[in-house]
């Protein structure tokens, strides 16, 4: 066969999927709104574009290091130290083609067969699929609503074993946006600090967007002993609306650095020298216009859960950041719909909601957690109303069918 065996390990990404599906409606004249790619709707800042402009017509056109230009790094050092307290050398922070690729060549540069990887579920739908293309064993755990969505450390005691090799923490979370504070961030700490074999890779891609004064701490920032066992990702997607430019950046012990690099100079090599003025650009100018966005963010955020909350059986915890909700849709379950087809599990519920509300959300399931439905906010108000007024519509619309019957994987 043509196609090697590895790729029957891995899945095409539920959220893309839901957006192409979209995308398809679209084009075919319907009416949709689509909740479920998580992109900024605001455009990039002009002194970014500038930025870039301006290197293209000086000619920085050309490759640069695999790992970045000195002046990106420099960029990336300041960020770190000004914004986290951490402080790496050249030969510790790296950049990347967005920071999926960087969590995925970490994978790749650090898994043996066999070597387990403790995801929080829910978790962003790309975890487990890179772990398991690196040939390692993620290794699930349920973080209920009732804690909110957040890992407990309890959990994360009795999840590792002598086979673990990272715990990856995401907060601001994918789908819930729940954060972890300092506090919180300790405590998982002090379970670590008992087994060092195992790393910490912190994705804070959602760092800027916390609200209602949360104060965001990355976990190598809360305890110092663990800066030499943490990888800690960032990148410029979410925070400053470049989803399209592909720039995402790591910080972490330089064996590992140099590691990942390597497997970076066989794939990509360099980011484009373009994205990376322009990062640059982002990274060391103005940040004010954060504050604007997250102010608008907020403000979608309580529309949407206050209109969700408002539906009969849904309930939506009011998430800490990032720009989406992860509803329960749990009282849904066995209801019927106008076509007298019965929901299920999520991902009817959601195919539902494509179909009879033209509204584009994502399952719980592909998020690792049954029961519950992502909804992306970083899209216009006028959008979220109608869309809200969509989805209430469509949940009245649905039929009690005797008996409850038991969600279905």
């Amino acid at each position: 066969m043509l196609i090697a065996n590895r790729l029957n390990l891995v899945k095409p990404s539920p959220t893309l999927a839901v957006t192409a599906k979209a995308a398809e409606l679209k084009a075919a004249g319907k009416d949709v709104i689509g909740l479920g790619a998580g992109e900024p709707d605001f455009d990039t800042p002009d002194h970014i574009k500038e930025a870039a402009i301006a290197a293209i017509r000086r000619g920085e056109t050309k490759y640069t290091a695999v790992a970045g230009t000195p002046a990106l790094k420099q960029a990336i050092r300041d960020k770190f130290k000004r914004e986290n307290g951490l402080d790496y050398a050249a030969n510790e922070v790296l950049a990347g083609v967005g920071a999926k690729q960087v969590i995925f060549n970490a994978m790749l540069a650090t898994l043996s067969p066999g070597d387990e990887v403790i995801i929080p579920a829910p978790y962003w739908v790309s975890y487990p699929d890179m772990v398991l293309f690196a040939e390692g064993k993620p290794v699930t755990v349920t973080c209920s609503e009732e804690r909110g969505f957040k890992l407990a450390p309890a959990d994360l005691e009795k999840a590792i074993t002598p086979k673990t090799k990272w715990l990856i923490l995401n907060s601001p979370s994918n789908p819930t946006g729940a954060a972890y504070t300092k506090d919180e961030l300790q405590a998982i700490a002090n379970v670590l600090l008992k087994h060092p074999q195992v790393w910490v890779l912190a994705d804070d891609i959602y760092e800027h967007l916390a609200y209602d004064n949360f104060k965001f701490y990355t976990i190598a920032q809360v305890e110092p002993k663990l800066y030499g066992h943490t990888l800690t990702v960032n990148g410029l997607s979410k925070a400053y609306a470049m989803t399209g430019w592909r720039l995402g950046y790591a910080g972490g012990p330089k064996e590992l650095i140099s590691a990942i690099s390597d497997i970076q100079s066989h794939s990509t090599s360099n980011p484009s020298s373009i994205t990376q003025a322009a990062a640059v650009a982002a990274l060391n100018g103005p940040q004010e216009f954060l504050q604007t966005w997250k102010a608008s963010f907020a403000k979608r955020r309580n529309l949407v859960t206050d209109a969700l909350n408002a539906v009969p059986g849904i309930t939506c915890k009011v998430p800490e950041g990032a720009f989406y909700v992860f509803p329960s849709m749990r009282s849904l379950i066995g209801k019927q719909t106008p076509q007298g087809k019965t929901i299920s599990n999520s991902m009817e519920f959601c195919d539902y909601l494509l179909e009879e509300a033209l509204v584009a959300t994502v399952a719980g399931s592909a998020f690792g957690l049954e029961g519950y439905f992502r909804i992306s906010y970083a899209t216009s108000e006028k959008a979220l109303t109608e869309a809200m007024a969509r989805i209430t519509k469509a949940c009245a619309a649905l039929q009690s069918n005797g008996a409850k019957i038991k969600a279905r994987a």
